[in-house]
C-alpha cells in the first residue's frame, strides 16, 4: 500500500460522497477529523468512521474529534451525554485536588467509552493552556485553572483516563494559547511577555506532560522567541521550545490550517507548517478545493513521524471496560456536592 501523507482531513456531511471517497483514496491522508456536521446518530457515525477508514484501507487510522465538554463538544443530547466544562473540575481542584482528579477521570472515561464505541480513537483533549484575565475568552472555561501544577495534574488525569478507554489524547495548544489577545480562529494573536515568564507559566504544563504521544500547535506569535511566525510555522518555536525546552517527542499536529490566524494560500500554509517541523497538517472544514490545494503539495509522512504515530496507536491496543452506570452515579455524587 502507498505511504500515507502528512495530513488529516475533514469531510462535509453525514456520509462520504463518491467524490470524497475517491479523493481520500488518491491522496492517502493519515486520518480524519469529525465535527457536529458529521454526527447525527450512533449508527450513522459508526458507518461514517468505517467509510473513512475503508477509503484509505486502514483499519486503525486516526479519527479525531473535539469532545472536551462544555461549549466545545461535537457530540451531545439526545444520543450522547453533555460533559461539563473543564472549569468545573478546575474549581473543584482548588478545594480538593484528589476529588477533582477522581471526578475528571470518571468524566473523561465516560467520554472515551462513547468515542470508542463510534470508531473514534483520538480526542483533541486536554487543553493545557493557562488563561489570563486580559486575554481573549476563547480558552476561558476550557482550561483546568491557572496554577501550572494544577493544570498539569488534571491534564495528566484526563490523558490517562482517555487511554484507559482506548482513545488517544492530544495535548493542546502547545506551547500555550492562554495569553492570546484574539481568537486565533479569527485573527493572529501576538504574545509579548518575556521568554522567562512563558517558561515559568505557559510552557510548564506541556513540559510536565511532554511524554504524551500527540500534541497540537498554537497559531500564536511569541514575540520574545519569533517575532514574525506563529508557533505552527515557526522553526525556532518548534525546534527550540517544543522539542528541546518542553521536551515533546511525540507526533506534532498543526491546529486547523483554515483558521484565519494563518495567512497565504493553503499550499503555502501547508509547506510552511511542515518545513517548520510539524509532523502533520490538519484541515477541518471539508472544502474540496482547499483540500485539493493541500494535497497538491503535502509530503509523505517522514519515517520519524510514522514511528511516532505507530508508537501512539500501540498505546491504545488494549483498553478497560467501564461500568457506565457506576461511573455516572459517582460523578454525579461528586459534582452535586461541589
Amino acid at each position: 500500500m502507498a505511504q500515507s501523507r502528512a495530513v488529516i482531513f475533514g469531510c462535509k456531511g453525514l456520509a462520504l460522497s463518491t467524490e470524497e471517497a475517491n479523493f481520500f483514496k488518491e491522496t492517502r491522508p493519515i486520518g480524519f477529523i469529525l465535527f457536529a456536521r458529521n454526527c447525527d446518530t450512533p449508527d450513522q457515525v459508526r458507518n461514517l468512521t468505517s467509510q473513512l477508514r475503508s477509503s484509505i484501507e486502514s483499519k486503525d487510522a486516526p479519527i479525531l474529534i473535539d469532545q472536551e465538554g462544555g461549549r466545545v463538544a461535537r457530540l451531545g443530547p439526545p444520543h450522547w451525554r453533555k460533559p461539563p466544562a473543564a472549569q468545573v473540575f478546575a474549581d473543584l481542584a482548588v478545594r480538593d485536588i484528589d476529588l477533582a482528579i477522581e471526578a475528571l477521570t470518571l468524566n473523561v472515561r465516560l467520554i472515551g467509552a462513547e468515542l470508542r464505541a463510534l470508531g473514534i480513537n483520538v480526542d483533541c483533549l486536554p487543553v493545557l493552556d493557562i488563561p489570563q484575565s486580559d486575554a481573549d475568552p476563547i480558552i476561558g472555561d476550557r482550561a483546568y485553572g491557572k496554577p501550572p501544577s494544577q493544570v498539569a495534574a488534571l491534564g495528566r488525569a484526563a490523558c490517562d483516563a482517555l487511554m484507559q478507554e482506548g482513545v488517544l489524547p492530544i495535548i493542546k495548544h502547545i506551547p500555550g494559547h492562554g495569553r492570546a489577545n484574539v481568537d486565533s480562529h479569527k485573527a493572529l494573536p501576538r504574545v509579548t511577555v518575556s521568554k522567562a515568564e512563558l517558561s515559568e507559566t505557559d510552557f510548564a504544563p506541556f513540559k510536565a506532560l511532554s511524554d504524551l504521544p500527540l500534541a497540537m500547535t498554537a497559531h500564536v506569535i511569541y514575540g520574545a522567541i519569533d517575532a514574525t511566525e506563529p508557533a505552527t510555522t515557526s522553526k525556532p518555536i518548534i525546534e527550540d521550545i517544543i522539542r528541546r525546552e518542553i521536551g515533546f517527542d511525540g507526533l506534532l499536529l498543526s491546529d486547523d490550517l483554515s483558521m484565519q490566524a494563518l495567512s497565504g494560500s493553503f499550499a503555502e500554509r501547508t509547506t510552511a507548517t511542515l518545513d517548520a517541523g510539524c509532523d502533520v497538517v490538519l484541515h477541518c472544514n471539508g472544502e474540496m478545493d482547499e483540500m485539493q490545494e493541500i494535497a497538491n503539495v503535502v509530503s509523505d509522512m517522514s519515517s520519524l513521524a510514522i514511528e511516532r504515530l505507530t508508537k501512539a496507536l500501540a498505546l491504545i491496543e488494549n483498553h478497560d471496560t467501564l461500568d457506565r452506570e457506576a461511573a455516572l452515579s459517582r460523578l454525579d455524587e461528586i459534582l452535586a456536592g461541589n
